[in-house]
C-alpha cells in the first residue's frame, strides 16, 4: 500500500491561519469546561451556531484531502485491519526525521519549545475516549473503557496520564498557552475535538484515537531518550516512557476489540474509520514539518550540521 505516495494539497488554506484555529482552541476550553447557566441564552446559542458550522467547515476541508485514500481502504475485516496496520509505515508523517534528531540531538531549550507546542495542542485523550464512546456498540464500547481506565491511572491518581503531562510541564519549565502554539498544533487538537465531540464523525474519531495508539509508541519512545539525555529522571520523564510502551497493547486491543467487530456489522464504517485516521495523521505531519522550520532555522540547528 503506497498512501504517502498518492497526490494531495499541502494544506487547507481555508484553516491554515492562527485567527482560525486559535479561535477554535479557545471555544473548545470553554465550552467543554464546566460552567453555569448563561444571562443570554439567544446570544449563547448564536455564537454556538456559527463555531459549529466553522468546526464542521474545517472537518469537511480536511475529509475531502483523504477521501481518496480512505477510499482505498478494503471494507472486509481482515483486509481493513491489515490497511490499517500498514499506516505505522507508511501513514502521513511516518518516519519523520524529527524524532531520532529530538532523541539524539536536540538541547534543552529546543525539547522544551518541542514539549510546549505538544503540551497545548495536548485535547486529552481520556476525554476524548469518554466522548467518543458514547453509544458505542458493546464490544467497542468496552475497550474504549478500558482505554479510559488506563488513562485514569485505574483509578490511582499517581498513574492519571493528564496530571503526569502537566507535571513533566512543570519539570520542564514551560507554560503552554494557545497564542505562543502554532497552528498546525492547535488544528490537530481541534481537529480530535471536534470528530469525539460531533456525533456525525463517531466512527471518524474511532479510527483518529486508534492511529494514535498505533503510531504514538515509536515517538513517545524517541522523545523519552532525548529527555533522558538531558538529564530527566525516569519519574520525571514517566509519561513518554509509558506510552511507548503501553500504547503498543492498546493498539492490539483496538484492533480486536474495536475495529474487527464494528466493520464485521457494518462494512461502511471501515472508509470512516479510515478517514479518520488519515485526518489524524495528516495533521501530524503538518506539525512535525513546523516544528523542524522552527528547530531547523539556523544551520547550527540543523541534523549533520
Amino acid at each position: 500500500m503506497e498512501i504517502a505516495s498518492q497526490p494531495r494539497p499541502i494544506e487547507a488554506q481555508r484553516f491554515a491561519s492562527d485567527k482560525i484555529q486559535q479561535m477554535l482552541a479557545h471555544w473548545n476550553r470553554t465550552r467543554l469546561s464546566p460552567g453555569y447557566p448563561v444571562a443570554d441564552w439567544a446570544d449563547h446559542f448564536e455564537h454556538e451556531a456559527r463555531m459549529r458550522y466553522l468546526e464542521a467547515q474545517f472537518l469537511e476541508d480536511l475529509r475531502a484531502e483523504v477521501q481518496g485514500w480512505a477510499a482505498s481502504a478494503p471494507t472486509h475485516v481482515d483486509g481493513f485491519v491489515q490497511w490499517f496496520e500498514d499506516l505505522k509505515d507508511v501513514g502521513p508523517g511516518q518516519g519523520d526525521p524529527l524524532f531520532p534528531w529530538l532523541a539524539g540531538d536536540a538541547n534543552r531549550e529546543q525539547l522544551c519549545w518541542f514539549f510546549e507546542q505538544e503540551a497545548a495542542g495536548e485535547a486529552g485523550f481520556d476525554d476524548l475516549v469518554a466522548f467518543t464512546q458514547i453509544k458505542l456498540p458493546e464490544s467497542a464500547k468496552l475497550e474504549l473503557a478500558r482505554n479510559y481506565w488506563d488513562e485514569m491511572g485505574r483509578g490511582n491518581p499517581r498513574g492519571m496520564h493528564g496530571p503526569m503531562l502537566a507535571a513533566l510541564a512543570d519539570t520542564l519549565c514551560v507554560r503552554p498557552t494557545i497564542e505562543g502554539t502554532v497552528w498546525e498544533s492547535l488544528a490537530l487538537a481541534n481537529a480530535m475535538t471536534a470528530m469525539a465531540t460531533n456525533r456525525a464523525f463517531a466512527w471518524h474519531s474511532v479510527g483518529a484515537l486508534g492511529v494514535i495508539e498505533l503510531t504514538a509508541p515509536g515517538r513517545s519512545a524517541m522523545v523519552a531518550q532525548g529527555l533522558r539525555r538531558i538529564g530527566l529522571s525516569d519519574r520525571e520523564r514517566r509519561y513518554f516512557d509509558l506510552h511507548a510502551v503501553l500504547d503498543v497493547k492498546h493498539s492490539e486491543d483496538w484492533n480486536r476489540e474495536a475495529f474487527r467487530p464494528l466493520v464485521a456489522e457494518d462494512p461502511r464504517r471501515a472508509t470512516a474509520m479510515a478517514e479518520g485516521a488519515l485526518m489524524r495523521l495528516v495533521c501530524g505531519e503538518r506539525c512535525f514539518a513546523r516544528y523542524r522550520k522552527h528547530l531547523w532555522a539556523t544551520v547550527s540547528h540543523a541534523p549533520g550540521a
